[in-house]
């Protein structure tokens, strides 16, 4: 089932398959690494990865929900990354006022 819809795509519609499944895998991938970086210090923590993994694959999901012409997807990373990159600009707005 899977062979035969791949088969019926365009490389232009498999392009953006894979640039979906790419910002899934960088989506899913902060879960990862905020778990290895909690456990290495034995209590929760977010490290900065999170925030650069969060809007990498918030904005490879638009880009691919955007090709879909899908407007929940489209709703949902655009407020997804406005929020990612404003705790990034939080992050380094502290880390400047400590300076």
């Amino acid at each position: 089932m899977f062979v035969e819809y791949i088969n019926s795509l365009t490389n232009f519609e498999i392009f953006f398959l894979i640039i979906g499944f790419i910002g899934q895998g960088l989506f899913a991938s902060r879960f990862i690494v905020q778990w290895i970086y909690s456990e290495s210090l034995k209590k929760s923590v977010i490290p900065i990865q999170f925030w650069y993994l969060s809007i990498l694959g918030g904005l490879a999901l638009l880009t691919y929900a955007i090709f879909r012409k899908d407007p929940v997807i489209i709703l949902g990373q655009s407020f997804g990354v406005l929020i990612y990159a404003r705790n990034l600009y939080l992050i380094y707005s502290s880390n400047q006022q400590k300076s």
